[in-house]
């Protein structure tokens, strides 16, 4: 793949003087790994974070832990959750944890302030201290404990990279990002699980790989165990966003917005996933079947990451356009001070283009 330097941003402006420009990158790739259209750099090595998810959920149900603990659909929407520590949230990884007879002290992950601004008004009214449950990641946490038991492996060390847990994962992660084993990086992530860097393509086709699967277990009622395992994650998350993320949060409202079609993911620090069952529409851009978008917000920023990803959607004309009209509020919206008054605008001005081979 060829390095591109990005001259592609969303922009934000005081008074109609450009205040910043945040450089943004993405990829839009077939369930083959085909790139079919860019913004930017879309080989930019990029940390997933928490749009990884999806795949270590994966790994996670193909040890056969959600049969052996009854664990739901539901339940495996949380393990793919960045959550807001609602307390539908916090209940059931409690109640994960108690189907799985695990504890809380067996999480490998701390508390932090909490990614709903209501939760976090409520938790200081009432000078609550949060503890690992309340983590945005318990709910991974806990499936990763689960498919760890499944294993018969050693609980206390499931977060390690030489864990038998975390070796199935690595290798889950290159197998559905169409990578040859090995070739992913792994650094640290924020809630002490391992975390995987790739080329943003590769992102695209984790998700589209998701899709194609979701869509080929419904048309055919797949034997095949990977596709089913694929399907059933792409629809425990489509069908219980407010699991993924929250009220009012972007991957809920977009989940839900779109009827199944598509499922989205965010990574911290300006990442996000996107994967949009086979239709006309994806047929339209080019894909033999599923579709795949990656989206990199350079600086990191969530909101900006937001705007670029409804922009995206947009231009590409996914879904109907009440659909997209669902995202309006994240695509571009005004900028106010302190006391209400608009002092500038979030506007995206990059278009998306066709791969050049």
């Amino acid at each position: 793949m060829r390095t591109v330097i990005s001259t592609d941003y969303v922009v934000t402006d005081r008074g109609g003087v450009i205040e910043n420009r945040h450089g943004v990158h993405a990829a839009v790739v077939d369930s083959s790994g085909r790139l079919l259209h860019t913004v930017g750099d879309p080989s930019r090595l990029t940390l997933a974070r928490s749009a990884a998810k999806p795949a270590q959920a994966l790994a996670i149900v193909e040890t056969g832990a959600l049969e052996k603990f009854d664990l739901d659909n539901a339940d495996l929407a949380l393990i793919c959750a960045s959550h807001s520590s609602e307390e539908r949230h916090i209940s059931r990884a409690r109640n994960i944890l108690a189907k799985i007879g695990a504890h809380e002290e067996e999480l490998q992950c701390g508390g932090h302030v909490p990614l709903s601004k209501d939760v976090g008004r409520a938790w200081i009214k009432a000078d609550f201290n949060p503890t690992a449950i309340c983590s945005n990641c318990s709910g991974k946490h806990a499936g990763m404990i689960a498919g760890t038991k499944a294993l018969g492996a050693d609980v206390q060390t499931y977060h390690l990279p030489t864990h038998p847990m975390q070796v199935r994962v690595r290798e889950t992660v290159d197998q559905v990002c169409g990578l040859d084993e090995g070739n992913s990086k792994w650094g640290l992530d924020g809630c002490n699980l391992p975390a995987p860097a790739f080329p943003l393509h590769s992102l695209s086709r984790m998700y589209a790989t998701f899709a194609a699967g979701a869509s080929e277990d419904a048309s055919s009622g797949s034997t095949d165990s990977r596709v089913r395992a694929l399907g059933r994650v792409f629809h425990a998350m489509s069908r219980n966003s407010e699991f993924v993320a929250g009220d009012q949060r972007f991957c809920t409202i977009l989940m839900t917005a779109f009827e199944g079609m598509l499922i989205g993911k965010l990574g911290a620090d300006g990442c996000y996933g996107i994967g949009v069952r086979a239709s006309a529409q994806t047929k339209r851009l080019g894909s033999n079947g599923a579709l795949g978008i990656a989206v990199k917000i350079e600086d990191g920023n969530i909101d900006i990451l937001y705007s670029a990803v409804a922009e995206i959607l947009e231009q590409l004309e996914i879904g109907e356009p009440r659909m997209r009209q669902a995202l309006a509020q994240f695509r571009t919206r005004e900028i106010k001070n302190t006391v209400g008054v608009v002092t500038g605008h979030v506007s995206p001005q990059f278009m998306i283009r066709p791969y050049q081979r």
